[in-house]
């Protein structure tokens, strides 16, 4: 009996130990609930940053969106200055100043952006390559890049600089011959600009890329480019890729696609008009790559066509919100061959007629094609 006895004790005080534990697991996990990391805010995050080496903050960034959003805040730029600051015994060849999602660096003074940046430029030699979009560089700034790197400097990005004057960019043309590849916003762009890109002294340009975007601080009309300038550019540089962004409205196109240009990819990150892509099929015949967002309800047959017609090196198409009947996109893949190596078109984009339906259409654009393709399909979940 005692054995027994001891026995069920024995039990009584196992189950009770396991519900003592379960209790506390709950309370654990009930606990963890609350307290989600991923939710503290924001200052609290900070202040457990400003304690991390770079490295662990890079690192910790990628946790998730809320850290990486703090970790690009104001005060990780004002970190990026401070360390450009102190690099005046370090030579650099490649500078990229860059964030997963940004960093503020148009939030801090820009005399304080400047003279950190100003130590890179004045004690590295034989800079290469600078990467500096989004950012407060001015006409001064890059006078002293000019200067001490004009010998190398081969690859400038700098998009989304307010502060830089057309006079500026032009600066760094005139004297920095081995550039060759460069992006910038539309509004820096210029005649001089591109004469200058086509000196004699000048290496022939590999790569222009061009950002039109309407929201341009102080951006309040759209000049216009002489076609004399792009002639003389593209009979220097034959073989450039010159890419082009736009996001405009439809009445602000009115200056473009006027006259032929040498674009060879081009990306339309708005509604564009069914009048504005005629257009692309008369001026750009070096077109190789042609992205449209949207357009809108009014078919685009005859703009393919014109397009397939007149681009001979077309090679890369994608539409998004736009229609076009089957009939026209098979005789515009037809028209193009096997050329067209990426071919990106929604479903929704074709509009079945009394020729082909959209479960007819995959066979006849795959034998023209010489590979099997079907259209994008939009995600269900």
């Amino acid at each position: 009996m005692m054995k027994r006895g001891g026995r069920d004790s024995d039990r009584n005080s196992s189950e009770e130990g396991t519900a003592e534990k379960s209790k506390k697991l709950r309370t654990t996990n009930e606990h963890s609930q609350t307290c989600d990391w991923g939710n503290l805010l924001q200052d609290i995050i900070l202040q457990v940053f400003k304690y991390l080496p770079l490295l662990d903050r890079a690192h910790a960034s990628q946790v998730c969106r809320n850290w990486n959003q703090v970790d690009s805040s104001k005060e990780s730029a004002e970190a990026a200055c401070d360390i450009l600051s102190q690099l005046v015994n370090c030579s650099l060849k490649t500078l990229g100043l860059f964030s997963t999602a940004r960093p503020s660096f148009m939030d801090l003074p820009k005399s304080h952006f400047i003279s950190a940046l100003t130590v890179v430029f004045v004690n590295s030699k034989s800079l290469s390559s600078l990467k500096i979009d989004d950012t407060p560089v001015d006409d001064p700034s890059l006078k002293v890049l000019v200067a001490n790197n004009s010998d190398t400097l081969k690859l400038l990005k700098m998009s989304s600089c307010p502060h830089v004057s057309p006079a500026g960019i032009l600066c760094v043309a005139d004297q920095c011959h081995g550039l060759r590849e460069l992006a910038l916003n539309y509004h820096l762009l210029s005649d001089e600009l591109l004469l200058a890109l086509s000196s004699e002294k000048h290496v022939r340009l590999e790569h222009l890329r061009i950002d039109v975007v309407s929201e341009n601080p102080g951006q309040t009309h759209f000049h216009t480019i002489q076609k004399s300038s792009w002639d003389a550019f593209i009979r220097h540089s034959p073989k450039v890729n010159l890419v082009m962004y736009f996001f405009l409205y439809e009445e602000e196109f009115d200056p473009f696609f006027r006259y032929e240009i040498p674009a060879t990819h081009l990306y339309f990150g708005r509604s564009v008009s069914k009048d504005v892509l005629g257009r692309v099929g008369m001026t750009c015949p070096r077109l190789v790559e042609l992205v449209v967002c949207a357009n809108g309800l009014r078919p685009l047959d005859e703009e393919l066509i014109r397009i397939a017609e007149r681009c001979k090196n077309l090679s890369a198409i994608g539409l998004g919100e736009c229609e076009v009947s089957c009939s026209a996109f098979v005789e515009f893949v037809k028209m193009c061959g096997g050329r067209l190596s990426q071919l990106s078109i929604m479903e929704e984009v074709l509009i079945p007629d009394q020729k082909y339906s959209l479960e007819q259409i995959h066979w006849e654009v795959s034998k023209h094609l010489g590979r099997v393709w079907f259209p994008d399909m939009m995600p269900t979940w």
